[in-house]
């Protein structure tokens, strides 16, 4: 290798560290961005009133620490029954969403019939266009059965709002799935219930993508619980904080308090079940 080519060699490879690490800067300036807002809650939310406005940027000490704003929020507000809410909304419309999605996208996946075309290009602009813009007829239609003030109503919306989008994902999973496997199971006898049993594990990514997908903004919003379930028996977190807001604006204890309380569950299932989400996506955008 003349002296020419190593001179190009190792200038290529310098150019290919440089972008690395401006790949890796800006990524690590976006996670601080993104994390310090949410670090400052935390911190400031176990401080004293005029600790949080001399030093924000401090952890507590045993000068500063303070439950006090805690406090005012499990005497002035619901929590247990806020949180009860929203983990039994979650939980339902998640588990709802993977099954009626997973059970709609294998048999698009799997089958050819008329209006198969139709009804992927109808799932797809479920995907487009927001649910928000239907809350009147919504409304009227949960009137009409009775349905608001109860959790049910929150759980039936989320539901119809997430499986477009599951269907989206989990079809690309269904159709990667091999033939031979399913063949061969229909062989053996099994009927279809049986392969889709034996599909659902092959597209596990796909489904722990969804349930993030889908977890996130039912856990959020704050649309729709205002709108159906507004009663004190059915607030949710998202809910219940705004409301707690409204009432203590001024008392940043308990401002920051109940903002840690709202985000920390949330924070910590993203964190669990991150590595499924992004195994889901890169195996799905592989695919």
């Amino acid at each position: 290798m003349t002296t020419k080519n190593v001179a190009h060699h190792g200038s290529g490879r310098a150019r290919r560290g440089l972008s690395k690490a401006t790949i890796y800067g800006i990524l690590t300036l976006y996670t601080l961005l993104a994390i310090g807002p949410i670090a400052l809650i935390v911190m400031n939310s176990f401080k004293t009133r005029r600790a949080i406005f001399d030093s924000p940027f401090s952890l507590p000490n045993s000068e500063t620490f303070s439950l006090k704003g805690y406090e005012t929020v499990w005497d002035r507000a619901d929590f247990p029954r806020y949180f009860f809410n929203s983990f039994t909304v979650t939980v339902l419309a998640v588990g709802l969403v993977v099954v009626f999605g997973a059970a709609a996208a294998y048999a698009l996946a799997e089958y050819r019939f008329t209006g198969n075309t139709f009804l992927t290009l109808f799932l797809a602009v479920g995907v487009m266009i927001p649910i928000r813009l239907g809350t009147v007829s919504i409304l009227k239609l949960m009137v009409s059965l009775h349905l608001v003030n109860t959790l049910w109503a929150l759980i039936l919306v989320y539901t119809a709002m997430g499986i477009p989008l599951a269907v989206f994902i989990l079809a690309q999973f269904f159709r990667q799935v091999p033939r031979d496997l399913k063949d061969a199971a229909r062989i053996d006898g099994a009927g279809e219930y049986r392969v889709f049993a034996l599909a659902l594990p092959l597209v596990r990514p796909g489904l722990a993508a969804v349930a993030v997908f889908t977890m996130l903004p039912v856990w959020n919003d704050l649309w729709f619980p205002l709108i159906l379930a507004p009663g004190e028996s059915t607030k949710t977190v998202t809910l219940g904080v705004q409301v707690f807001l409204g009432q203590f604006v001024s008392d940043w204890q308990a401002v920051l308090a109940a903002l840690t309380l709202a985000a920390i569950p949330i924070l910590l299932l993203y964190v669990i079940f991150s590595k499924q989400m992004l195994s889901g996506i890169t195996e799905g955008a592989v695919k």
